[in-house]
């Protein structure tokens, strides 16, 4: 695969100012978050937003997540009550993207917000996207740096790898910590949802608000926040999920000891079962068993408890059903975990 590696360039301190000069001039750079990689624009730039829907491939109704330093940040853009403050004091920086009402001034282009009144806000704990920050004085809309609707990435390779020239530049600032996107909380009306999960998890939330309401069937057909849709971070083969027997020319995506055999290929989430380890290599692996001469990826099952809920959550829509796949094959036998 020829990647133009003459994009990539390391995240230090000259190539960080060289970044924040192009995202104020309205070009793309794609840098590293603790979750996955960001395609980012000046989020006060109507020409810079459409030119990420328009290299992403991206549906117009499909808001982006806008990148801030801070909750001081935060406040110029979105209405903040006193459990919006209270939940972005306890987890901001961190992977926690709050929807909310827009500031009547706010200056965050409307296109990044789908034509929605909310807006989506995340501060995110990576020095590198912190320091772009500071150095753009901007907010940044900045969705995965990938096509839309295929697997998110986690190096600068994989960025590179799926928008090739089309970025500007991408910061390369090793592997993300975290690997999976954030978790969504829509705080914009009187019940708290949970719209995407993520490694800010469900009683984690609940804890600090109370119980929340879950995302319904319709928001994937007119999503409040990224990653709503039904099939998304997709490999290009199917995806069997919950397997406990190798088909015919399957690669395997195993978790955790196991013994099952027949496999043409395998990579392990995590040898020794851990979730946090699993999380951090689901896309990194899936992209390394996306390969056409493979009949699928067969995924073993994943406890549904904690960090696994929303890699379940991300593995459910890769075995979405799609056109030119097998419908079956996708959905896989029995329950999704």
């Amino acid at each position: 695969m020829n990647e133009p590696e003459s994009q990539i360039k390391p995240a230090i301190s000259a190539n960080l100012k060289f970044a924040a000069k192009l995202l104020r001039e309205g070009r793309l750079v794609a840098f590293p978050t603790e979750t996955v990689y960001g395609l980012g624009a000046d989020a006060t730039n109507e020409q810079a937003i459409a030119r990420i829907y328009a290299i992403k491939s991206r549906p117009s109704f499909n808001p982006l997540i806008v990148h801030v330093a801070d909750l001081a940040a935060a406040e110029k853009v979105a209405v903040f009550d006193d459990r919006a403050r209270q939940i972005a004091k306890r987890f901001w920086p961190g992977s926690l993207t709050l929807v909310l009402k827009r500031q009547e001034k706010s200056k965050v282009s409307p296109t990044a917000s789908a034509g929605l009144p909310t807006v989506a806000l995340r501060a995110p704990a990576n020095e590198i996207a912190q320091t772009l920050l500071k150095l753009v004085a901007r907010p940044i809309a900045a969705p995965s740096a990938n096509r839309s609707g295929n697997i998110s990435p986690t190096k600068a390779a994989h960025v590179a790898a799926s928008l090739g020239t089309a970025v500007d530049l991408i910061l390369d600032g090793g592997a993300c910590e975290i690997g999976i996107e954030s978790t969504v909380l829509d705080l914009s009306g009187d019940a708290p949802y949970l719209l995407r999960p993520g490694s800010v998890t469900e009683e984690m939330l609940a804890a600090e608000i109370g119980p929340l309401q879950r995302a319904s069937l319709e928001d994937s057909k007119k999503p409040r926040s990224p990653g709503m849709a039904d099939r998304h971070y997709a490999p290009s083969i199917p995806v069997r999920l919950n397997a406990t027997a190798i088909e015919p020319g399957e690669a395997l995506l195993s978790f955790g000891p196991h013994s099952l055999t027949g496999f043409t290929a395998e990579r392990n989430l995590s040898p020794s079962g851990e979730l946090i380890e699993a999380a951090a290599n689901l896309y990194g692996l899936l992209r390394e068993l996306d390969w056409p001469g493979f009949q699928a990826i067969a995924i073993m099952p994943i406890p549904e408890e904690g960090l696994g809920i929303a890699i379940n959550d991300r593995l459910r829509r890769a075995a979405a059903p799609s056109a030119g796949v097998d419908a079956k094959l996708a959905q896989g036998q029995g329950k999704d975990g």
